[in-house]
């Protein structure tokens, strides 16, 4: 009897439970916040825009773009830590909070790895060497030449301190034994105009937040920190094949959420985002835009994070780098 009373129990308990599954509702039933660690108008920025609205459109629910500048993506980092572990809110960066934060702050106020949970690389784009057209220098050979014959008297601006943008120049900096002074900001939407007025040499950047003032003539672009050559600027040499073999810096964005985030709600969005990069006019509009889709799963995305992580290091060891 006592068994029996168990193995009822037993069922009765899985019954209520497989229908409290099934009436739940299906994710995403309200709106989904996606935190940018930067100010509008730069790479994640764009890509979460442009992918987040094909999202919604699928989902039927409204993908929000909440940008929180600061630290190097610390801010957005912390406060995508501390939400609930339930998917509504996301990040899209380009991951130098998870692959170079550890390296340059004595103490950092989240887990890199542990605190968070990574769902899928969405997009890989390079970043072009813009500098004002009044600079000497139409390549980056001529860059190069310049800044030597002057060292220490250019400068150049970034998204700050770890980004991306420093980390490319820097791994330059210490290859070629040039000297540049850093000036970093919270965003291109920042070093683009600073660079235009005139209050910085040179800036690296993605397609979106220079391609106007590139094609009105108040920037030119003379390299680019991908491996390969861009369809858009194919006469922009790489760094690669005119200075540095191999040199590969070109960011990758991708999307994650906070740690122990369902591995059933990780599929979807991972799979989502695979789906919607299919989608021809989307990958068009991105390819414009000077970025191209990827839509690689979680194992790939976290992969490549963890590979960043050990060649970002020797990249900041070499310069010294620490945060302000």
């Amino acid at each position: 009897m006592k068994r029996s009373s168990a193995a009822a129990v037993a069922c009765l308990s899985f019954f209520a439970a497989s229908l409290a599954f099934a009436q739940s509702p299906q994710f995403p039933s309200r709106p989904v916040t996606v935190i940018v660690p930067y100010a509008a108008g730069g790479l994640p920025d764009t890509v979460a825009r442009v992918v987040g609205q094909k999202l919604g459109d699928k989902w039927g629910q409204p993908v929000v773009v909440d940008n929180r500048p600061g630290g190097n993506g610390v801010v957005a980092a912390q406060a995508l830590a501390s939400k609930p572990a339930d998917g509504y809110t996301l990040m899209i960066t380009d991951g130098t909070m998870f692959s170079v934060n550890q390296f340059i702050y004595a103490k950092l106020s989240y887990d890199p790895v542990k605190d968070f949970t990574f769902i899928s690389l969405i997009a890989r784009a390079p970043l072009f060497l813009a500098v004002l057209p009044s600079l000497p220098a139409s390549n980056f050979t001529e860059f190069v030449a310049m800044v030597k014959a002057k060292p220490g008297f250019y400068t150049y601006g970034s998204s700050g301190v770890g980004s991306i943008h420093h980390l490319t120049m820097e791994s330059i900096k210490g290859s070629l034994g040039i000297d540049l002074l850093h000036v970093p900001f919270k965003g291109t939407g920042q070093s683009i105009p600073a660079l235009v007025g005139g209050q910085v040499s040179a800036v690296w950047s993605a397609i979106p937040s220079i391609a106007g003032f590139a094609k009105e003539g108040k920037l030119k672009l003379i390299a680019v920190n991908s491996e390969k050559r861009s369809s858009l600027a194919p006469d922009v040499a790489t760094v690669a094949e005119t200075s540095i073999p191999g040199f590969d810096f070109a960011p990758n964005i991708g999307i994650s959420g906070p740690a122990d985030l369902s591995p059933a709600i990780v599929a979807k969005i991972a799979a989502d985002v695979a789906d919607v990069l299919k989608d021809v006019a989307l990958v068009e509009r991105l390819k414009v835009l000077g970025i191209d889709a990827v839509g690689a799963g979680p194992q790939v995305y976290a992969a490549l994070l963890a590979a960043d992580r050990v060649r970002f290091e020797k990249v900041i060891k070499a310069a010294g780098m620490k945060a302000e």
